[in-house]
């Protein structure tokens, strides 16, 4: 596969852990730990991208304990409603200049305006790797 050939919809991870709005932001954490990624999209009941929620987002969680003595709350007090995301059929190259301009360490992955996935810098990587041998 050639370096212009290659696009987001072949390298993203497809299946997803994503989170609801009212699910319990500490259980969210837990499953960020658990599964060791760094941020997950927020779906409503119609499968729809209404947030992120990012290990940057958590450190609320955590100032908002140590603070205030309180622990957790919806996974929509803490997420990020701003997102930014990326199609399917972009390619690994341009992909690769958004993520240097954005500074995000992911983004969700668009199909006729449908969540299918999501893609990390570690993922471009591994298709920088992978098309660098053909």
């Amino acid at each position: 596969m050639s370096r212009k050939a290659a696009r987001v919809r072949d390298y993203m991870t497809a299946h997803l852990v994503a989170f609801k709005p009212d699910m319990d932001v500490l259980d969210a954490i837990h499953e960020l730990v658990l599964q060791g990624i760094a941020g997950a999209p927020v779906v409503d009941e119609h499968g729809d991208l209404i947030g992120m929620l990012s290990e940057f987002d958590c450190m609320k969680v955590a100032l908002n304990a140590g603070y205030y003595s309180d622990r957790g709350g919806p996974v929509a007090d803490f997420m990020s409603t701003e997102v930014q995301t990326v199609d399917a059929e972009m390619s690994i190259i341009d992909l690769a200049q958004k993520f240097l301009e954005s500074g995000f360490r992911r983004f969700p992955v668009m199909k006729d305006h449908r969540l299918v996935g999501q893609i990390s810098r570690r993922d471009v990587l591994r298709a920088l790797q992978h098309i660098s041998r053909d």
